[in-house]
């Protein structure tokens, strides 16, 4: 038996993980007979509560006409505590040989945010040797997700193309699976492509992360900015309250170190109050020091006039305000 735990809050490259996860165990069996999937409207109650029962039961039983079964649990981010999770902890221990199990660690569609997972199934899941699969990597593991896919791709992509790739889809890494296939069904498996091949294939410009549009701002690239502005707005579908809310927790951090008496990264974490990795930290201490009093003084202004206008101070459209607050924003930091 083999047991994966799949992890993420991005719906499309979860599904994507669990198709792979499903179609390796299967390996050409008859999907029909061998798999079975539990998910939230098995595992919740007709009084609402989460309750195991019905994916223990289905990784209990036996399998019929083959040789094999493959029980898949959707929606486990229901399950946020310990007593809750005590079933699958002792399944983990003594699961039924004949049974592979796909455990997928995602939002239920009554949560907000996926919860992590609690701290004694971790250590179960640890002890069990379960494989871990972070489908909806963050950061830099977003980029080689899609480093991934197009390496295993039906299609080779020259390095044009597999950079219009990375830059049309940006955050959104769940569409390459389909582009892939689309060009792999145009072109044939196997053909070499680049970059004009490609273009029909991929649509509009997809949402990136804010980050990126940070990065620009601070980097003085008042194109560069615009455009990673756009593709929040429209491919992100992003409020403009969302993108103000990035920037003054952006420019806040940069305002604290100012003046302050830290000497490097680590102590500019400290003085904000930062846990994890202390490469934010190290981004706002070289902002605040780049910019100065004077400036950063200037930026908050900015900000809270931009504020005051979403909210209905001022008649222009919200669109318009933020291409004009970044391009400033942008110019400052020249």
């Amino acid at each position: 038996m083999a047991i994966v735990l799949i992890k993420g809050d991005d719906e499309t490259l979860v599904a994507q993980a669990v198709r792979r996860a499903v179609d390796e165990f299967v390996a050409g069996g008859d999907k029909s007979l061998m798999v079975e999937e539990v998910g939230e409207a098995d595992l919740v109650t007709d009084r609402g509560d989460p309750e195991l029962t019905p994916l223990i039961n289905a990784a209990h039983t036996p399998p019929f006409l083959t040789d094999r079964r493959v029980v898949v649990g959707r929606n486990l981010g229901l399950f946020t505590k310990a007593d809750q999770v005590a079933p699958l902890i002792e399944l983990l221990a003594d699961p039924l040989p004949t049974t592979d199990l796909v455990l997928v660690w995602e939002r239920a569609s009554s949560s907000n945010r996926l919860a992590p997972v609690p701290k004694k199934l971790r250590e179960a899941i640890k002890s069990a040797g379960v494989e871990e699969i972070d489908a909806a990597p963050s950061g830099r593991g977003r980029k080689s997700l899609l480093d991934e896919r197009l390496a295993t791709a039906p299609v080779e992509l020259d390095a044009a193309a597999k950079r219009l790739v990375a830059d049309r889809l940006g955050h959104d890494v769940g569409r390459a699976e389909a582009v892939l296939e689309a060009l792999a069904s145009a072109f044939g498996e196997g053909a070499t492509l680049n970059a004009d091949d490609i273009e029909p294939f991929l649509g509009a410009a997809s949402d990136v992360p804010p980050w990126e549009l940070t990065d620009a701002i601070d980097g003085g690239d008042i194109a560069g900015a615009l455009d990673k502005l756009h593709r929040m707005t429209h491919g992100g579908e992003r409020h403009a309250l969302q993108i103000l809310a990035t920037l003054h927790t952006h420019y806040q951090r940069a305002l604290g170190l100012d003046g302050a008496p830290v000497a490097d990264e680590k102590t500019a974490a400290a003085h904000l109050g930062m846990t994890g990795s202390t490469y934010p930290a190290k981004k706002a201490l070289a902002l605040s020091r780049r910019l100065g009093t004077e400036r950063l003084t200037t930026v908050i202004g900015l900000l809270a006039q931009a504020d005051l206008d979403v909210r209905g101070a001022s008649a222009v459209p919200d669109g318009a305000m933020l291409e004009v607050l970044v391009a400033r924003l942008a110019r400052l930091s020249r």
